[in-house]
């Protein structure tokens, strides 16, 4: 099931607002592990965060206004600035799908997960860089990241029934850090998580992206990156407590998607080569 929720910024209370059966999960076999890789494609021009683990390309219909949402064609990637109920229609024929705004919940970003297409939201001006007609690469594969390549890359798929895997007399864990990527590796035929990198979730800036001294000594930073961690945290009391909640869930995904196997959490260091671009 999935389920929307909403909170009260006064009362505290929780509503249910929405509840509609989950579509992708439910439908796919559970024996059966695929994997999509872009093997050979030109250097990148737009990120974002990733939704789904796929991949595709085809030709570019950027659409800026929702009455124009009748124009895209089936395999084409719909480009817009952000999507909403009235633009259903064209993203079921899409075959993928990049907006300038939004998060991992945004409408965009639902539809897609439950359509199956890849898409990459909080992109910031690909409605700017792409022009209708060209052809590009959505890369949604790599974990949080989605990469918009241009031209058409190579794309493999592979699917591995799990059932076939022998059963090995020494344990096989992972090593993991992208909590977004969990629940995805909790069905792969392992014992659990061997070690939970504490640092890639700190220095993932869908989670955190904010480097823990400036937390702590925030007269130490410049005023530009306080406006950046204020706006950042405006939800917590403090950055303080915008951090501690914020790694306390990505931890916290981690270990429910792999309840009740083992999940081994190594606790965060101060590399300087992890946390440079913080």
């Amino acid at each position: 099931m999935d389920i929307e929720w909403a909170k009260d910024g006064i009362t505290g209370d929780l509503f249910i607002v929405q509840a509609r059966p989950e579509t992708v999960r439910s439908a796919q076999k559970a024996n059966l592990l695929k994997q999509t890789q872009v093997t050979e494609h030109n250097p990148p021009i737009i990120e974002g965060s990733a939704i789904g683990s796929d991949a595709a390309f085809g030709r570019v219909r950027v659409i800026r206004d929702v009455s124009e949402v009748s124009t895209i064609k089936p395999g084409e990637i719909l480009v817009t600035d952000m999507t909403d109920p009235d633009w259903v229609p064209g993203l079921r024929i899409a075959a993928g799908v990049i907006t300038n705004r939004g998060g991992r919940t945004c409408h965009a970003a639902i539809v897609s997960r439950e359509l199956g297409v890849p898409c990459i939201v909080g992109t910031k001006d690909a409605t700017e860089k792409l022009q209708t007609g060209d052809t590009h690469t959505i890369d949604c594969s790599n974990g949080s990241t989605g990469l918009v390549y241009p031209g058409e890359a190579t794309i493999e798929r592979t699917s591995v029934d799990i059932n076939n895997v022998p059963k090995t007399k020494t344990e096989i864990k992972l090593i993991l850090g992208d909590p977004d990527a969990a629940l995805s590796m909790s069905g792969l035929p392992v014992d659990g998580v061997g070690l939970v990198r504490q640092e890639f979730v700190v220095a993932n800036a869908n989670h955190i992206g904010i480097h823990p001294m400036a937390v702590l000594q925030p007269e130490n930073v410049s005023q530009e990156d306080r406006e950046i961690i204020n706006e950042r945290s405006k939800n917590d009391k403090s950055p303080k407590d915008f951090f501690v909640r914020k790694l306390s869930e990505g931890v916290g995904s981690i270990a429910a998607a792999f309840y009740p196997r083992p999940v081994l959490v190594r606790l965060g260091d101060f590399k300087s080569n992890e946390y440079r671009q913080l």
